[in-house]
């Protein structure tokens, strides 16, 4: 018999649960990189106003120009990116989110959220289990 934990599929079998897949992997971890999230957030800063390549690279800092051509390329791809040429002189691109992009807004509003609202409680976590690591390593245990 098929149940879901948190919208996710899962079957009971005699050795337990086994998750079933819910959406191709390729799906998830496009959804869950963090480029995508930030090329998403930049877009739905105004989701009425599309923005030019130059726009959204200069939101995003850290991202580099091949990465973020890598990742509109691929929310394209997906259909969650609207990409408009303009044949001008020089040429203009501009993208913006497609419907079915917009709808993905309120489960990114509320995974940043969590983050945000857990962010330092996880570096506390990862300092103390660094510091019980290096401490396990030295004491040769």
């Amino acid at each position: 018999m098929e149940k879901t934990i948190h919208g996710r599929p899962y079957k009971e079998t005699k050795r337990g649960p086994v998750l079933t897949p819910c959406a191709p992997n390729s799906v998830l971890a496009r959804l869950g990189d963090k480029w995508t999230i930030l090329v998403m957030s930049i877009l739905a800063l105004d989701p009425a106003r599309p923005l030019r390549f130059s726009e959204i690279r200069t939101g995003i800092p850290d991202i580099s120009q091949r990465m973020l051509t890598l990742t509109l390329r691929n929310l394209e791809r997906d259909g969650l990116v609207l990409r408009r040429y303009f044949a001008e002189v020089p040429p203009r691109v501009e993208y913006e989110l497609t419907a079915m992009g917009k709808t993905m807004l309120p489960a990114l509003e509320g995974f940043t959220g969590w983050i945000r609202e857990n962010w330092q409680e996880i570096e506390r976590s990862r300092q103390a289990f660094d510091a019980a690591e290096a401490e396990r390593s030295a004491s040769g245990t």
